[in-house]
């Protein structure tokens, strides 16, 4: 596992450091970050119609953070593709993602084409994952009353497949995965709604994984246990912290209370109830090569403290791997002679 590595897109704003890419990657590695992930949709930071078509560009780009002992990680692509998948209902208060006019069909093409743009940008940085996450057509019937009209969820779930897989073809061809984050108001938020997408996708190989514990404690699924469902799938890592006290008065679904006031709230790292140490453990041991990707999302505590502790949370659970057994001392020659005694397939009496 590589790391401390961060995600910038929480951060970015019109005052510097945050302006720009070059003044962010010194504020990054000043704290002790080793890699970045970027926004694909931030002119500020990135220029993505550019790096499609210009490799000079891309490495314009990883020279300008190299110069500050950082690392391009990865593009992140996720308002893109949540507008890839978007029911009408959506439409009005996702219009931040999208160029203003675009309506129906108009934004599936403009998602599309930006996606494809990152594949090739991504091809152009040398990078082989791009996070995103899938837009939800089935969404707005989560929970199951009214009673769903016969084939509903089928259905949307075959027009999500339809429209992403042309995108994972490409992907494919060029070495490239995308890493879905299972997300609430997208179609793949959990365990049982990614494995329907991969049975329809016929367990495509670029339909991977950004895992993110934090949305999993939100909806209480056992986010250690997913590591060993889809282990093989996962390509990036987001580090978030989360909780989840419940009360009398809200659960899992909140109250429509806002972000302070709900039993499940993101936390800066350490602030939270994730257990870290596990889930570090479990990747390591599972051969996980990726980052360890600080986001910060926290309703309480400011981004430029969650930040700076972030750096140092995940260096100390950063994990060397072993090269040796801790008994290694107490070990012996293989002696296929004492084996087979040992075992009574010896021919001595």
């Amino acid at each position: 596992m590589k790391g401390p590595g961060i995600f910038l897109a929480q951060f970015v704003g019109d005052d510097a450091p945050f302006n720009s890419l070059v003044s962010m990657a010194k504020w990054a590695s000043d704290l002790g970050y080793k890699g970045v992930q970027v926004p694909s949709w931030d002119p500020r930071l990135f220029n993505l119609d550019l790096a499609a078509e210009s490799k000079a560009y891309c490495d314009e780009i990883k020279g300008s953070l190299r110069d500050e002992g950082l690392e391009l990680i990865e593009l992140a692509s996720y308002l893109q593709g949540q507008v890839l998948a978007m029911h009408p209902a959506y439409q009005k208060l996702f219009q931040g993602f999208y160029p203003k006019g675009l309506k129906g069909q108009e934004c599936v093409r403009w998602a599309t084409a930006e996606l494809q743009k990152t594949i090739r940008a991504s091809a152009h940085l040398g990078t082989t994952n791009i996070s995103v996450m899938s837009g939800g057509l089935a969404w707005p019937y989560i929970y199951p009353w009214p009673q769903r009209s016969p084939g509903l969820i089928e259905d949307a779930f075959d027009e999500l497949v339809a429209r992403w897989l042309p995108l994972l073809n490409q992907a494919s061809e060029a070495g490239i995965t995308f890493g879905y984050e299972l997300h609430p108001g997208s179609d793949l938020f959990d365990g049982a709604t990614y494995q329907k997408f991969l049975d329809k996708t016929d367990e495509h190989p670029a339909a991977c994984l950004t895992y993110d514990a934090s949305h999993f404690l939100l909806q209480q699924l056992d986010y250690l246990d997913f590591i060993k469902i889809f282990k093989d799938r996962i390509k990036a890592f987001h580090v978030k912290d989360a909780e989840f006290v419940p009360d009398g008065m809200t659960g899992v679904y909140g109250g429509y209370l806002d972000w302070k006031q709900r039993a499940g709230r993101f936390r800066s790292l350490g602030d939270g109830e994730i257990n870290y140490s596990r889930i570090f453990s479990m990747l390591t041991a599972a051969g996980y090569e990726g980052w360890a990707i600080m986001e910060w999302e926290c309703c309480i505590k400011s981004p430029e403290q969650g930040a700076t502790e972030g750096a140092e949370f995940i260096s100390r659970h950063m994990i060397e791997l072993t090269d040796r057994a801790f008994d290694d001392f107490a070990g012996s020659e293989t002696d296929s002679q004492l084996n087979n005694e040992l075992l009574g397939l010896s021919e001595e009496p």
